[in-house]
């Protein structure tokens, strides 16, 4: 059947525009459109492609995400072997010096002689991959493997934003070599939402290692739709079989080359000369590394004209050319003295590993993080256990695994303590949360910094010239223990602080005196209760007029004010069922913080009270969140899982096991259309 002329030109204009986008997106980062822009034009090729199979192509878009899970890899056998670089072992500035001089040696110069131009260049910690385009399309994407023959891992790479599935004016056949990764930020993410779904019952879930072993795992996923799931990015380093192209002189103007056709290469690559300017390299991405946004193990160093790598040749399937110059491990063997409990400044309980000092990428280490029960459990972490510890970034390094084979006879499981080891409040796990908390609040003093200065600030009870510096004093100094602590402050005790003159001390009481006359919604907001922000604090108020009814609410009652869903709801019940609480309450009161109360507003009922909605999948337009945010301020109660009291199941994109568990139950499915009109409705 043949595509209408007009309905062909809209099929190519649209993947142009979409190939164009996705550049400016995955490796510019100068996004020219909204995503829902992206997203729309995305989902019209994708229906033009469904009503006109014969417009599909495989550089078409719509390609990234994945097809059929594979039952196995194919091999394939590389054009132009992958190499393995050589390593230099020396991590000080030895190990350039060596490198250059082994080159000089090979190449017969002397010393007298011009120095040797190298391109410097960041070693990924990720995993190796092939890429071959033909005619400027991507036909086939590779492991490494033994260098010789790798697994063919296609589907999985045409999921990776950075990988262009079309080159703008490349050769006939070309084939890159690079790096798939996973960036920090989105390591935590995913591990995050491991931990959510491990919290929340989920089976044959795990958290990851490190972000190497997450990218590899996606890489090698068999199923292209969960490679789809995991967040991997890409950067080019090099090339293996080029016909058709350009002649090049230079590593160098290769790497740029690739760049201009459209691939990610990293911007801290130099051209260098001499091994002094190696050593400049080396030291300067060291001190740059816990910044960088992915883990990175080390530098590496090859001589720049191909002329030369060609002359220098290879040893032991090794380059003479080229050489890896390491950074100290980030994962060393220690022992488990002991195991505590941090609480921090909101009351979050951590579990954390005191630990025999140990040298890791670059500092001495003594803590490491077990993130929450869950994680100490299923790692098994126990006292007295010898442990692999990673440190990565500037964040507090943590415990990848334990040594078995070394653990003590008598070693006990670790439980978390069900009351707050410094106030002594109860502990609580909110439902579907991983981490315990401390209900002590105002009370508690290891979150007395965070719930002063929130009391004060410019939103709140908005007490001018009380910030930081001068709360750290008060607090360490025993001047303040709770808030009404503020209100009882005199000038003896304020002149007594570092930098601290009368006039100054005489500012910070009148604006003191100031604060106390406020609003309900800010003095609620001041609190500092859990997931109430400014704006639920003015729902309150509006809701029911005076805080001692918001007080007395139970959780029921909290659940008609507008926008206010059962984990708000549960978190203001608790917060209010303290004593200690109540009693800082009633003391601010009593040291004439005040407001004007008003008469409980007139509520409607919520369209969709009583009700309970399941989300599974990826929405067009709204993310998780703001699906769950307007169900739940609409009244309904959004669950984790699907059953004979679900009343509707709203499914988006790779919906799995939930959307059939609706169907199996006849439980009502939504799109998001029908979401919104349910919503509206």
């Amino acid at each position: 059947m043949t595509v209408p002329a007009r309905i062909q030109e809209r099929a190519d204009a649209l993947r142009e525009l979409l190939h164009h986008h996705a550049h400016q997106y995955y490796v510019l980062d100068t996004p020219e459109i909204p995503d829902a822009e992206y997203d729309r034009l995305f989902r019209e090729l994708q229906e033009l492609e469904e009503t006109h199979p014969e417009l599909l192509t495989p550089d078409s878009p719509t390609q990234r995400v994945g097809g059929r899970a594979l039952e196995g890899f194919a091999k394939v056998r590389h054009k132009v072997p992958m190499l393995s670089i050589r390593t230099e072992t020396d991590i000080e500035a030895t190990g350039a010096r060596n490198f250059d001089a082994r080159v000089r040696r090979e190449l017969g110069l002397k010393e007298a002689d011009a120095p040797i131009e190298y391109v410097a260049e960041l070693k990924f910690d990720g995993l190796a991959i092939s890429l071959r385009y033909e005619a400027g399309v991507l036909v086939q994407a590779a492991t490494r493997g033994d260098g010789e023959i790798g697994e063919d891992v296609t589907q999985n790479i045409r999921t990776v934003g950075q990988v262009p599935l079309r080159l703008r004016d490349a050769p006939a056949v070309l084939e890159v070599r690079g790096e798939v990764f996973m960036r920090r930020d989105d390591f935590e993410r995913l591990n995050e939402l491991q931990r959510e779904k491990i919290a929340k019952g989920a089976k044959n879930e795990k958290t990851f290692v490190n972000p190497r072993n997450a990218a590899a795992g996606a890489v090698r996923q068999l199923d292209p739709a969960i490679a789809r799931q995991r967040p991997l990015s890409f950067f080019a380093y090099g090339w293996g079989q080029i016909e058709g192209g350009p002649a090049f002189d230079t590593h160098h103007s290769v790497l740029m080359a690739l760049k201009a056709w459209g691939f990610p290469v990293s911007d801290r690559i130099t051209v260098a000369r001499g091994a002094d300017d190696l050593i400049a390299y080396h030291q300067a991405v060291g001190r740059d590394r816990d910044a960088l946004p992915f883990d990175i193990d080390g530098v590496v160093y090859k001589v720049n004209s191909l002329a030369l790598q060609k002359q220098l040749g290879f040893v032991t399937r090794e380059p003479r050319w080229a050489v890896a110059h390491k950074f100290p491990a980030q994962e060393q063997l220690t022992t488990v003295e002991s195991i505590d409990v941090y609480v921090g400044r909101t009351g979050k309980l951590t579990p954390v590993a005191r630990l025999q000092p140990v040298f890791v990428g670059g500092v001495t280490v003594t803590n490491a993080t077990l993130h929450n029960e869950d994680e100490a459990r299923r790692k098994d972490v126990r006292v007295g256990d010898t442990v692999i510890v990673r440190r990565a970034g500037d964040v507090i390094p943590e415990v990848v695994a334990v040594v078995p084979e070394k653990r003590q006879a008598a070693s006990q499981v670790f439980t978390m303590p069900r009351t707050c080891p410094v106030c002594g409040s109860e502990a609580v796990r909110e439902e579907g949360e991983a981490d315990y908390r401390c209900t002590g609040g105002l009370f508690c003093s290891a979150q007395r910094k965070h719930a002063i200065l929130h009391f004060a600030q410019r939103r709140a009870l908005d007490i001018e010239g009380l910030g930081e510096k001068l709360v750290d004093q008060m607090v360490e100094a025993g001047v303040i223990r709770t808030l009404p602590d503020l209100y009882r402050l005199g000038l003896a005790n304020l002149v007594t602080l570092e930098r601290m003159g009368e006039k100054s001390a005489q500012n910070v009481l009148a604006a003191l005196e100031k604060s106390k006359h406020t609003t309900l919604p800010r003095f609620l907001y001041g609190l500092g209760i859990r997931h109430v922000g400014e704006s639920t604090a003015r729902d309150l108020a509006r809701h029911f007029g005076q805080l001692d009814p918001i007080m007395e609410a139970s959780v029921e009652r909290l659940l008609e004010v507008p926008d206010v869903g059962p984990i708000v709801a549960e978190s203001l019940h608790a917060f209010f069922q303290q004593p200690h609480n109540r009693e800082v309450i009633e003391q601010l009161r009593a040291c004439g913080v005040q407001w004007e109360e008003g008469p409980p507003a007139v509520q409607a009922p919520k369209p969709l009270s009583g009700k309970t909605v399941v989300l599974t999948g990826t929405l067009p337009t709204l993310s998780r969140e703001e699906a769950k945010e307007m169900l739940e301020s609409a009244g309904a109660k959004v669950a984790g899982s699907v059953s004979k009291k679900t009343d509707y199941v709203v499914a988006g994109a790779e919906a799995g096991s939930k959307l059939d568990k609706a169907r199996e139950l006849g439980v009502a499915v939504l799109d998001e259309d029908g979401l919104r009109g349910l919503l509206a409705g």
